[in-house]
């Protein structure tokens, strides 16, 4: 690969980023909804969102909408529900976190 090749379009990577902070916001909400049902740190929700996402071929974004959305409408989808709860179950606990430390 040259050197040329490994650079980007511009008028794409545009599109990315905007795209990016268009879907930023219910990401970090997605997070936070994670962090606070199950008791997950920052880094661990998204390695959840992140690995839910790939083992449903999900977009990332479509599933964090989805988490969100489930908080006052509609429940998750039963993929959704079984996915994220094989997910958290399989991280690994820290023994503080284990004992309910925060």
């Amino acid at each position: 690969m040259s050197l040329g090749e490994a650079h980007q379009d511009p008028r794409i990577e545009l599109v990315q980023l905007r795209r990016a902070m268009q879907t930023r916001p219910s990401i970090d909400l997605a997070r936070g909804v994670l962090m606070a049902s199950f008791g997950l740190s920052p880094e661990q929700a998204w390695d959840v969102l992140v690995m839910v996402s790939q083992n449903t071929n999900t977009k990332l974004h479509h599933v964090a909408e989805e988490i969100v959305g489930a908080v006052t409408g509609p429940p998750l989808s039963e993929v959704l529900q079984q996915r994220l709860a094989a997910t958290v179950a399989a991280l690994p606990r820290t023994p503080t976190a284990e004992a309910g430390e925060v």
